[in-house]
């Protein structure tokens, strides 16, 4: 059995979507683009259908499937960061490519698929601190941010 491969719907922008997303993420590549052999309701004969891609090794599949179905936030991509040039540039590709920020590391692409650009120093401060109290101003400071500076919430953790 082949491993679970997650379907995107767009509406008709899949291609360009993939080709963005490739471009951004390491070990990343378009392994295949489908055309529909014959007109449908909403494609004309030969137009691309199925855009098929692996983001860091995952697999992936673009539909162009049209209008009928949004992105929301409900479903969402992290992107796990190691320092804070690695945050920059991840955020900023995407927010500076048609995207819009939002709050707590997550960010919007212009095809409208969701991205929580985090840094595993974030987890560490947050989620792994042995010390409760600085997990929580950590998680304070975090919670006032739209792309997480990693320097601010260490100062957060670190205040007494």
């Amino acid at each position: 059995m082949d491993k679970l491969t997650t379907c995107i719907w767009y509406n008709y922008t899949a291609e360009e979507a993939a080709n963005f997303y490739v471009s951004l993420l390491p070990n990343s590549r378009i392994t295949r683009v489908q055309r529909t052999p014959a007109d449908t309701p909403s494609q004309k004969e030969g137009e691309v259908i199925v855009v098929e891609f692996e983001l860091l090794g995952q697999k992936f599949i673009g539909l162009n499937g049209g209008s009928n179905f949004p992105q929301t936030e409900a479903v969402s991509f992290v992107i796990p960061t190691d320092s804070q040039e690695e945050t920059d540039k991840f955020w900023n590709a995407i927010v500076d490519n048609g995207g819009a920020e939002s709050m707590c590391g997550w960010c919007k692409d212009k095809w409208g698929v969701n991205w929580q650009v985090t840094p595993k120093r974030l987890i560490e401060l947050v989620f792994d601190n042995p010390d409760p109290a600085a997990g929580k101003r950590a998680m304070d400071a975090m919670m006032q941010m739209r792309k997480i500076d990693i320097a601010t919430i260490e100062r957060a953790a670190a205040a007494a």
